[in-house]
């Protein structure tokens, strides 16, 4: 008999089994009741989705709402137990992660052609001298040093920069910008300066390339005439946000990840053929970008239970990833597993644009580190690593490293 468990209030986010791992209570839900009810701090009802096959299921289905003006439902990356909006938002222009067909299909498809597996292949070698001369940098350096600041934060954000035509030099702005528009525990007005601040910037950056377009995403995107300025600031705001944010967070969590399972390490660097592998299991394992919300536009069945029309469903791919219905000893990192059909970059029509160009830097930056790091280790005490407990997408603050020697 399935254990009784009670309807949480507030979403559990303490991660009280350790850094890597789901919260207890989260895992007790998801084995006990994969589609649970729970009440948001502002005394409305909704629902937490943990288990692998819901959270599957839910995402494919499009009468659950991404949108923000319909219901009572948070922005994209908003704060998990903070009360509710009791009146819907109003739906952002180019704000595709937040919006259903056809308007979500109309921007999403002037993208797809930017990020197919073919384009990104090409980059593949351009991405690997990037991350190789951002290893030379970091080689230079007399350690201890933090592997964040000086490498997991500056290859993505060289990366992203020039695809979308973001001047690097500009990384400040949109740094510290977004940095601060992912915390959780701050006022509405925080966030929407935050966001201002960097909206600000993206939308005159758009309108200069729309007058004098280059050879850039962000520039192809402003040769269509039917996107507004609004839209393009929208979507330029996704797409930079994203795209240095998540593999930012990847490659330095990833990082004490396989330097807090050393068996790992060792047969990682013995066996350099596995990265792919192990790649789709730190993907698996760690689910930085975890909490999603959807909103359910009719009364919907999902595994049992029914989700009346209204409802606000919070969904975990953190919980779902580890679920032992889908993966055996989930919560241990294996890096011989194939741990690819995770859920790390969502599922349906909203999985993300960006995954093979995240896989690839991710390969890139892996590798380079470890075959050229080979002492590589924690500067500080693993339980002193300043863990992103207070941010949407999870990570650390900080990884100061030390390493004895070098190779190339």
């Amino acid at each position: 008999m399935s254990e009784t468990v009670p309807v949480p209030h507030g979403l559990p986010m303490d991660r009280d089994a350790g850094p890597f791992d789901p919260p207890r209570q989260i895992t007790r839900l998801r084995d006990a009741r994969p589609v649970s009810p729970m009440v948001f701090p502002d005394g409305h009802q909704g629902w937490l989705v943990t288990g692998y096959e819901a959270v599957r299921r839910l995402l494919a289905d499009t009468r659950f709402s991404s949108r923000q003006d319909i219901g009572i439902i948070h922005m994209p990356f908003e704060t998990p137990g903070m009360p509710a909006p009791t009146e819907p938002s109003p739906q952002t222009p180019g704000m595709f992660v937040a919006m259903d067909p056809p308007d979500h299909t109309r921007l999403r498809r002037r993208l797809t052609g930017a990020f197919t597996v073919k384009r990104m292949k090409q980059l593949e070698e351009h991405i690997i001298d990037i991350a190789e001369r951002q290893l030379d940098e970091l080689a230079r350096l007399t350690p201890p040093v933090d592997l964040v600041k000086e490498f997991a934060l500056p290859v993505p954000s060289l990366v992203i920069c020039e695809m979308l035509g973001v001047p690097y030099a500009d990384r400040e702005n949109f740094q510290v910008n977004s940095a601060k528009f992912l915390v959780k525990d701050q006022s509405l007005d925080e966030k929407i300066a935050a966001y201002t601040a960097l909206s600000t910037y993206l939308s005159e950056l758009v309108t200069s390339k729309r007058a004098a377009p280059g050879e850039d995403i962000l520039s192809d995107l402003a040769r269509h005439d039917d996107l507004t300025i609004e839209e393009l600031t929208g979507s330029a705001f996704v797409l930079l946000l994203a795209g240095h944010e998540t593999t930012a967070n990847m490659l330095a969590l990833g990082t004490f990840a396989l330097l807090e399972h050393p068996e790992q390490l060792a047969e990682l660097r013995a066996n350099p053929g596995l990265l792919p592998d192990a790649v789709e299991e730190l993907l698996r394992y760690l689910s930085i970008a975890d909490i999603f919300y959807r909103y359910a536009t009719e009364d919907i069945e999902l595994c049992g239970e029914t989700i009346g029309k209204g409802s606000t469903v919070v969904v975990s791919l953190l919980a779902a990833n580890h679920d032992p219905r889908r993966f055996d000893d989930p919560d241990t990192l294996d890096v011989h597993r194939k741990a690819r059909g995770h859920l790390s970059f969502g599922h349906g029509i909203h999985q993300c644009l960006g995954q093979q160009l995240a896989r690839i830097e991710m390969r890139a930056g892996f590798d380079g580190l470890l075959r050229r790091f080979p002492t590589l280790e924690l500067a500080i005490p693993a339980g002193e690593v300043k863990l992103k407990t207070d941010m949407n997408i999870y990570g650390v603050h900080e990884l100061p490293v030390t390493w004895t020697e070098t190779a190339r």
